[in-house]
């Protein structure tokens, strides 16, 4: 049986909560798995509606603590099940950028240090998805004491652009999706058949209506907000061309997996991820056919956590 707990650990934002989640295998001798692996998000939807959304009666952490890990993941301040600051309860336009990177991995650092206590370990593996990868990516260079294996799935990597000033209003504290504008989102670049083929829209269209209720303002404005931190930081990548981490820094091993047909976070990006991985204890990547930037909800998904468990294992 899988045992499931919600904790409420405090954000870097005084006065505001985040979630943490776990769920592990409850054996005979109700003994605790000492392989701890945390998954970090991206930038619109939380942990709790992503690693943890069944499809087919199996979530990527159900699959996880099925296999005898000790699965964790956290939703940062203002996303999925944990507390939404001030600044979300005005209109956008009124506020900054909330939630950037930094913020992010001071949170993370928080999650991982309840774990380590709670468990009384020393490493814990880390998962970064999306924007995650680049969460994980500085967490893992700034504290490599503290993570074991490392995990960069759907990996952001930004260069300089030309093209890269926005043009129109600044940023405001946070932005809206709805269920259309996020199920556009899911097929970019493919027509109605690939992307069909892909996943179908009865998953797609279910995870999207469900989803979006996370936000406790859902049912008055149909819409979900997110943190707009994530791209003040892409911003400032790609106009100075500073990189958003430094894959030189990590000395962890390292499993780079992204879907071939990834429109976000290309195998291009990922390749270049994969080069600047100098010193890397072990580094590899793995490109999986037949997916999206959201492989892990799509039919090849067990691919992916195969592959995820498979270098976790090692």
């Amino acid at each position: 049986m899988i045992i499931k707990s919600d904790y409420r650990i405090p954000s870097v934002k005084e006065g505001y909560g985040i979630q943490l989640r776990n769920k592990h295998l409850n054996d005979e001798d109700h003994r605790l798995p000492d392989n701890p692996v945390l998954f970090v998000h991206g930038a619109t939807y939380g942990a709790s509606g992503t690693f943890d959304y069944a499809v087919d009666g199996e979530s990527w952490m159900d699959r996880m603590a099925g296999e005898g890990f000790d699965a964790w993941c956290l939703d940062l301040l203002g996303y999925g099940e944990s507390d939404r600051p001030e600044e979300m309860a005005e209109a956008a336009e009124n506020n900054e950028p909330i939630v950037d990177t930094a913020h992010a991995v001071r949170e993370v650092d928080r999650a991982m240090d309840f774990i380590l206590k709670d468990r009384g370990l020393e490493r814990i593996s880390l998962i970064g998805y999306s924007w995650g990868s680049a969460i994980c990516g500085r967490y893992a260079g700034e504290h490599a004491d503290k993570v074991d294996r490392l995990v960069l799935c759907g990996p952001l990597w930004v260069e300089k652009s030309e093209n890269a000033m926005r043009s129109g209003p600044a940023l405001g504290a946070y932005r809206t999706v709805n269920v259309e504008s996020m199920m556009k989102r899911w097929s970019t670049g493919l027509d109605a058949s690939e992307i069909d083929a892909i996943v179908g829209s009865d998953v797609r269209q279910k995870w999207c209506e469900d989803v979006v209720r996370c936000d406790p303002e859902f049912e008055s404005t149909g819409v979900m907000r997110a943190p707009t931190g994530v791209f003040k930081d892409y911003e400032h990548c790609a106009t100075t061309g500073e990189p958003w981490y430094e894959p030189e820094r990590i000395n962890s091993s390292v499993l780079v997996v992204v879907a071939d047909q990834d429109a976000e976070t290309t195998v291009s990006q990922g390749q270049k991820i994969f080069s600047r991985l100098v010193n890397a204890a072990e580094k590899r990547m793995t490109v999986i056919g037949g997916g999206t930037h959201s492989l892990f909800m799509e039919n090849n998904r067990r691919a992916l956590f195969d592959v995820v468990s498979g270098f976790l294992r090692y």
